[in-house]
């Protein structure tokens, strides 16, 4: 139902300009009943699955219509309790919750992450403004209570302590609740304060040491701090990037990852003058490097080399790359360990600090390279790389001596992983053998058969391992039931949904199984989609139709509910579409992840060439051939990169899309405005005479993932080529609104508009005039 205008100004402070445009033709052909957006909003969404080491006992976070709260389920009845007490929807978040090895106490961070001003979101504008930070509750019941400003806390074994860092400098605060004495205890003062940008604090299995790592711009210690002996120790320090701390089940020993140091030719220090501290040869004054604050060094944590996500930022790139880069200079402008390897692991006696090396890649490898985690499981080091199509799990023994074993051969995609207590299994969750969805496999950390635990048709992942090794936890869902917390037997596969329940208002009758379906770009490349077609739609009709675009674009959307909490929703969007009478295709266009490397890495996507809309193109005839759609009312929606694609779509095909959605889009790509650059050219901007369909833009102005600027550069364009738009504004808002109430306003305008501009209602439009 579309509320007063009046009222929604108040609700959301947005921006509504009304003028007269054309009526569309005929109407959709809509369910006389259907349900609402806030139907298929109602169920909680469960994310941060976490368990016990000691005890059966999990705990994970929930958004209940904005209402963010931790919940905690114990064997054997697993009955879900809310253990904190957040019942306003006010746009504060929750993340990064641990839970002890005894199951008794949880800590977690209230308050969203700082933009680049380091401003935390408010999008509820609280004049006293919101902090982010740490927070802790036990799971037996009462109120939670606050521990320190700051993140990532790294929650002690025994529950007693959390560590954490900010500034540079490694924090710890008492779990317990009461006055703190000093300002130690308070969060005020650092724990440790030695030199460099220190992070990552990981505890020892007994509670007693802290290690981390001790970042120094140049180079990287792994460093050791007894709680007993007050003593620092350095695992044999040297000039190299060390980093990934982990330790032994027994807490004698720990490993780690060794890079070379940064040679003379990527050093890009200030430099103060003088014969020995001149500036480095990589140095620009105008984005200087290695200014960590007073004392303290720069750099990224101890991890020079790029990594190799398996998801990166959700907003967009920046513009193509040219030139030829210079060869390379050995020793001068690259690094190599003597032998020409570049990467090595390393253990050490954490009571000597006397480290060796266990393993090192070979000169000049091409797949063990871009590793940045190992893990210590019983006698062996798991981590993980992408040597070819698809990410695996290797192993190598701590004592050395042998090659990695491959562990996880399969052809999928593998995003989450759990080690059972005893470290003798590897528990993945992964595309393998059902490409569209994700299941849970396990293998032996020693190398083995691995084996499926879950098959069907749902979708399950982030699987924790309950401390009886008899039971898992996962998060769930399929094609008509949203993601939801699973308690599943290892022996058989078997899962039990303990939360949430569903609501009697959820449309679970009313939802469709979509259907895949490849299509073929101009290029030849085949892509997967999902299509959502109503359930009323009946011979010789011809609805209009809708195409969902994701962001990412490092994303991969599934026949199901989605694990991230946006595209979960999305999956709701289109299914309520659905039941509105249209015909909705949501496609998994190039540069995603799901369908192995050559894919993820298509040449020529984003600001060399765009060449992923070819498959929206593709997409949207593939609709105008159904029998079912009508091929002139078709529209397009998306958030983020998805955005980016609503406003490629609506600026060079408005013949083919009618209208458009753009949340959050991206529409110029880098910072050139040349006709002639690649990267002009590939944005949406390039083409803005084409540009004639009305489109509805939606953005907080701080989004911390793509600039506001974005949108308010492209509303200057059509108001210059007097294209019709709408505009709604979050104010103090991020990438996607915090506040459940917002959504419910943002979906009311989604019915709206495309109800206009798909076939009734007077036409509204925000046309800047």
């Amino acid at each position: 139902m579309i509320r007063k205008l009046v009222a929604l100004f108040v609700l959301v402070g947005s921006i509504l300009c009304v003028t007269a445009a054309p009526r569309a033709a005929a109407p959709p052909a809509r369910a006389p009943h259907a349900p609402t957006m806030a139907q298929f909003m109602s169920p909680a969404f469960p994310l941060e699955l976490v368990a016990a080491r000691k005890a059966d006992r999990i705990a994970w976070i929930a958004n209940d219509k904005g209402r963010r709260n931790v919940y905690t389920a114990a064997a054997p009845a697993f009955h879900p309790v809310r253990v904190t007490q957040y019942l306003d929807d006010n746009g504060v978040d929750l993340s990064q919750i641990e839970i002890s090895n005894d199951g008794a106490t949880v800590v977690f961070v209230r308050g969203h992450t700082a933009n680049r001003e380091g401003w935390i979101a408010n999008p509820g504008a609280d004049p006293r403004g919101i902090e982010r930070a740490i927070w802790a509750a036990r799971t037996a019941g009462g109120l939670s209570w606050r521990l320190a400003e700051g993140s990532n806390p790294q929650l002690s074994p025994d529950g007693r302590w959390v560590a954490f860092a900010k500034e540079g400098y490694i924090y710890r605060v008492p779990v317990a609740q009461g006055p703190r004495t000093n300002a130690i205890d308070k969060g005020e003062k650092p724990f440790i304060r030695i030199w460099g940008t220190n992070t990552n604090p990981v505890w020892s299995p007994d509670g007693t040491k802290l290690a981390f790592i001790s970042n120094r711009t140049d180079h990287s210690f792994v460093t050791v701090y007894d709680t007993r002996t007050k003593k620092i120790t350095y695992m044999s320090p040297s000039v190299d990037w060390d980093s990934s701390p982990t330790w032994s089940p027994d807490g004698k020993r720990l490993a780690f990852i060794r890079r070379p140091g940064t040679p003379f030719g990527q050093q890009s220090q200030s430099g103060v003058g003088g014969l020995g501290n001149p500036p480095g040869v990589a140095f620009n004054p105008n984005n200087p490097q290695g200014r960590g604050g007073f004392g303290r060094g720069g750099g990224r944590g101890g991890v020079p080399p790029p990594q190799t996500p398996t998801e990166q930022g959700r907003g967009g790139r920046g513009g193509a790359q040219t030139g030829t880069p210079p060869a390379p200079r050995p020793g001068l402008t690259t690094a190599t360990f003597a032998g020409g390897h570049n990467l090595s692991f390393w253990v050490a006696e954490t009571s000597t600090g006397d480290a060796k090396e266990l393993w090192h890649n070979a000169a000049a490898d091409k797949t063990f390279t871009n590793i940045n985690t190992i893990a210590w499981a019983g006698d062996r080091m798991i981590f993980q790389v992408e040597p070819e199509e698809w990410t695996r799990y290797y192993s190598v023994g701590v004592d050395g001596g042998s090659a990695p074993v491959s562990l996880t051969p399969q052809e999928g995609q593998i995003e989450t992983m759990a080690l059972s207590s005893d470290g003798r299994y590897l528990y993945y969750g992964t595309n393998a053998g059902d490409i569209e969805r994700r299941h849970i496999w396990k293998v032996p950390t020693a190398g083995g058969d691995p084996v499926q635990i879950t098959k069907g048709d749902g979708i399950e992942h982030d699987p924790v391992v309950l401390a009886s090794g008899k039971t898992l936890a996962v998060l769930s869902a399929d094609a008509k039931r949203p993601q939801s917390v699973g308690i599943v037997a290892d022996a058989t596969g078997d899962q039990r949904v303990i939360f949430p329940t569903l609501p009697k208002e959820f449309p679970i009758a009313d939802e469709v199984v979509p259907q895949l379906v490849m299509t073929k770009a101009a290029d030849g490349l085949d892509i997967h989609n999902q299509v959502f077609v109503p359930k009323d739609i009946r011979p010789g009709d011809k609805r209009p139709a809708i195409i969902f675009v994701h962001g990412g674009p490092i994303r991969q959307m599934l026949l199901g509910y989605h694990y991230m909490e946006f595209y979960h929703l999305a999956y709701a969007i289109n299914q309520w579409l659905s039941t509105q009478g249209y015909v909705v295709m949501s496609i998994n266009y190039r540069g995603g992840i799901g369908y192995g490397k050559s894919f993820r890495t298509a040449p020529n996507t984003n600001a060399r060439g765009n060449s992923e809309y070819q498959d929206v193109v593709a997409g949207a005839k593939y609709l105008q051939s159904r029998p079912d759609v009508d091929p002139k009312r078709i529209a397009i929606w998306g958030l983020s990169y998805g955005g980016l694609l609503t406003a490629q779509a609506l600026a060079r095909n408005s013949d083919i899309f009618v209208a458009g959605i753009d949340l959050a889009g991206v529409h110029l790509y880098g910072s050139n405005l040349d006709p002639e650059n690649l990267a002009y050219q590939s944005s949406a901007i390039s083409a803005i005479d084409k540009w004639k369909s009305p489109v509805l833009l939606i953005q907080g102005d701080d989004d911390r993932n793509v600039n506001f600027a974005q949108t308010v550069g492209l509303v200057d364009l059509l108001r210059a080529h007097d294209v019709p738009y709408e505009l709604i504004v979050f104010p103090d808002d991020v990438h996607e609104t915090l506040l459940y109430k917002r959504w419910l306003y943002t979906f009311d305008r989604f019915e709206d508009f495309l109800n206009r501009h798909l076939g009734q209602g007077p036409v509204l439009t925000n046309s800047g005039k």
